[in-house]
C-alpha cells in the first residue's frame, strides 16, 4: 500500500488539509476495508478500478469515479475490485461549504456524484482534467484551479461556526458547546442550523469525533493503556471511550489494532 499525502497552495490552506494519493496492487486489495469518520468532507476521484461501498452485511454499491465523500458519523465498509489508484482532496470540516451550492447535511453519510454537487458541465471539466493530468502535480494544480474560481467574496463561513470549529479542534474536542453558544437558546439553535448546512453535521457530533481521533492516535501509537488513553481524551471512564470508540470504529479498540480490516485506516491516521 502507497499512501501519501501533499499540502495545499497557500490560498487553499484555511479549507483544504491536504490531498493524498493510495495506490494498492490487485494483489493485495480484496480485503474489505472499514473506513473511520474524519471529520472533513472529501473530493475524491478513482483512478484504477472500482470499488465496492457495502450497504449491508452482503449487498453494496459501486462508488462514483469522482464524487464528494460527505461527513460520516459512522464506519462504512469499502471493497476494491483490483488495483486501487484513488487521488483526493480532504476538506477542513467547514472548508467545503465555500465551494459548494447544496446545504452540507444533503451530503452525510453518503458519496455524490461530482454532477449533483457542481453541475455536469463542471464537473465533467474537471474530472476529465484530474484524468488526463500525467502526474498528481498536476492533479492538484487541476483541482486547485477549479477550487479557486468558485471561490468568491460571496461566500462566507459565518464566524460563530469558524469559531466554533477552531475551539473544538484546538481542545481536541473537549470544549463544552454550551460555553461557545452561551445559555442564549436561539444562539444553540442557530449555531447547530449554520453547523448542519457549513459543517454537514452539529457541533455536538464533532466535538464526540474529534475526541475519537485524539483517542485513536493515542492507541495507534502505543502511548499508554485503554484507561490511560481514556483519561488523557478526557473520557468519562474507559467504558465511556470504549463505547464511542466502537460507535465510530465498528470494532473495540483492542480489535482495531489487530484486524486487517482497518490497515487502511490506520495508515490514513498514523
Amino acid at each position: 500500500m502507497d499512501y501519501n499525502t501533499f499540502d495545499p497552495s497557500e490560498d487553499l490552506a484555511p479549507f483544504v488539509n491536504f490531498y493524498w494519493t493510495l495506490e494498492v496492487p490487485p494483489e493485495h486489495s480484496s480485503e474489505r476495508q472499514t473506513i473511520v469518520p474524519d471529520g472533513g468532507i472529501e473530493l475524491a476521484f478513482i483512478l484504477g478500478d472500482d470499488i465496492r461501498r457495502f450497504v449491508s452485511d452482503t449487498e453494496f454499491v459501486l462508488q462514483p469515479r469522482a464524487m464528494v465523500l460527505g461527513q460520516t458519523n459512522q464506519p462504512f465498509y469499502v471493497q476494491p475490485t483490483g488495483y486501487v489508484n484513488s487521488f483526493a482532496a480532504s476538506f477542513s470540516p467547514f472548508g467545503f461549504a465555500l465551494f459548494a451550492d447544496v446545504p452540507l447535511k444533503d451530503l452525510r453519510n453518503k458519496e455524490t456524484p461530482l454532477a449533483e454537487v457542481f453541475g455536469q458541465t463542471d464537473a465533467s471539466r474537471l474530472e476529465q482534467a484530474i484524468i488526463d493530468a500525467p502526474t498528481t502535480r498536476d492533479r492538484i494544480k487541476a483541482v486547485e484551479a477549479f477550487l479557486l474560481e468558485r471561490l468568491t467574496d460571496e461566500k462566507r463561513i459565518e464566524d460563530l461556526v469558524l469559531k466554533t470549529v477552531q475551539l473544538i479542534s484546538n481542545s481536541n474536542g473537549q470544549v463544552s458547546i454550551d460555553d461557545v453558544a452561551s445559555q442564549d437558546a436561539s444562539q444553540k439553535r442557530q449555531l447547530e442550523r449554520k453547523f448542519l448546512q457549513q459543517v454537514g453535521m452539529s457541533p455536538k457530533q464533532l466535538c464526540k469525533l474529534v475526541r475519537m481521533q485524539t483517542a485513536l492516535k493515542l492507541l495507534l501509537n502505543q502511548e499508554g493503556n485503554l484507561t490511560d488513553i481514556a483519561h488523557n481524551s478526557r473520557y468519562y471512564d474507559q467504558s465511556h471511550f470504549i463505547k464511542d470508540f466502537k460507535h465510530f470504529t465498528g470494532v473495540s479498540p483492542s480489535k482495531f489494532l489487530l484486524d486487517k480490516s482497518t490497515a487502511l485506516s490506520t495508515a490514513f491516521y498514523k
